[in-house]
């Protein structure tokens, strides 16, 4: 495999660029590592996988009044995890929820949703709302980001609970890291660790590397969201798996699945087609994906094209097309987000613009790939946009991907 320099390579398969924050390897012909462990998933003996983790959660049910601590948002893949955790393996789980501040109320409605679905109990923590805003500029400052406090607090609620309440047993999901850029192997069974989440969750800051000076009236709330000690987490034997090592992963098509058997919220967003993912946030397909942009070169509809590519359900072409289509959309703005948040909105540029990708050109209004960008990531091909087309990839691209879509285009989608 060969690692990448300064010069920005895409992948000859998805299109995914080098400077993925989670980082990718190419090799020879061009391929990412995270497609090359993607095709690991038709390699693997699933239903052995299933076994192996079925052998493991009977280290832990019926152990204690809960047997696992499951994270959820009213969003994502929540109604997926729950079904397998409650309905497939029959588990009594604690569900943790992280308080954003910045909730949609279809995500509010699912999270309901799933309390009467499930029957299962809810822990949610909501912090100090100054303190969060505080959070947010800091982040901005420091690494760009406005969702690290929502990344902090979610990724470290769960194992704070678990180590709190003695249950030893932490589900989550999809691991990123595996699943986007192959950073390691399904075959690892790699699990949680806090090491991942401060190079690569948090982007290299946690809570514990803010000085007091910096904290100033906050240096004692900052302390909500530090990390158990590995001492705690050893001697009450702390572990956190992922579902995707032991169940062939397509997000798509697990929620088309639990959306006809459990008709949850969905939304249309206007950065992807996908209506599924991230509708629990008000800025997450907005102002959160468009720094993505800004900082990485790449959005959210990249993230979801590289999936279907990768699942075999559109090809690079389309993919291409997809991309162009919904990055002419991205602004660089969110008045609201602004007023709520107390910060002049040339402040906020004046912050951000250190983070700028070499693959990006902004002008202080319009944020675009660059022409050259385009150019690699396209394979120095220009596909046909011609307006006939554009609009058939805007209304016609979830067919590509499933028949199922065709109702999910009827009507507003909040309805249930």
């Amino acid at each position: 495999m060969l690692k990448t320099d300064k010069i920005t390579y895409y992948c000859k398969e998805c299109l995914y660029p080098s400077s993925h924050p989670l980082g990718l390897l190419f090799d020879k012909n061009g391929v990412c590592s995270g497609c090359r462990v993607h095709k690991e998933k038709y390699k693997i003996n699933w239903n052995l996988k299933k076994k192996a983790f079925s052998k493991l959660l009977l280290n832990y049910k019926k152990k204690n009044f809960y047997d696992c601590v499951v994270p959820i948002s009213g969003g994502k893949d929540s109604f997926f995890i729950l079904d397998l955790v409650v309905n497939t393996y029959k588990l009594n789980p604690l569900l943790v929820v992280f308080n954003r501040h910045f909730n949609s109320k279809l995500g509010i409605k699912n999270l309901e949703l799933i309390r009467s679905i499930y029957g299962t109990d809810i822990f949610m923590y909501t912090i100090n709302q100054d303190f969060y805003k505080f959070l947010i500029k800091t982040s901005l400052k420091k690494i760009g980001s406005i969702y690290w406090p929502y990344i902090c607090g979610s990724t470290v609620l769960p194992v704070q609970v678990a180590c709190r309440e003695n249950i030893p047993l932490i589900i989550w999901g999809c691991h990123q890291g595996i699943d986007q850029v192959g950073m390691f192997s399904h075959f690892d069974n790699v699990e949680m660790s806090r090491r991942y989440r401060k190079e690569h969750d948090l982007l290299g800051l946690e809570p514990e590397d803010l000085k007091s000076y910096e904290l100033g009236k906050y240096k004692d709330e900052i302390k909500m969201l530090y990390y158990p000690s590995d001492d705690e987490i050893q001697k009450k034997g702390i572990r956190g798996v992922y579902l995707n090592n032991y169940h062939f992963w397509d997000s798509f098509n697990q929620h088309r699945l639990l959306y006809k058997k459990n008709k949850y919220y969905i939304n249309r967003v206007n950065n992807t087609y996908d209506y599924f993912n991230d509708i629990d946030c008000q800025i997450y397909n907005k102002l959160h994906d468009t720094i993505k942009f800004f900082k990485n070169g790449y959005s959210k509809i990249t993230d979801h094209v590289c999936r279907e590519i990768r699942l075999k359900r559109i090809s690079r072409e389309q993919g291409i097309q997809l991309v162009n289509f919904y990055e002419k959309k991205i602004k660089l703005n969110d008045d609201f987000f602004f007023k709520w948040l107390l910060l002049n909105k040339n402040k906020f540029y004046e912050y951000l613009k250190k983070f700028k990708s070499d693959l990006i050109y902004f002008d202080g209004k319009k944020i675009k790939l660059t022409n050259e960008s385009k150019r690699k990531r396209n394979g120095h091909k220009t596909p046909n946009t011609s307006n006939r087309n554009i609009n058939y990839i805007k209304f016609n691209a979830p067919k590509i991907l499933d028949k199922s879509y065709d109702l999910l285009l009827q009507g507003n989608l909040s309805k249930r």
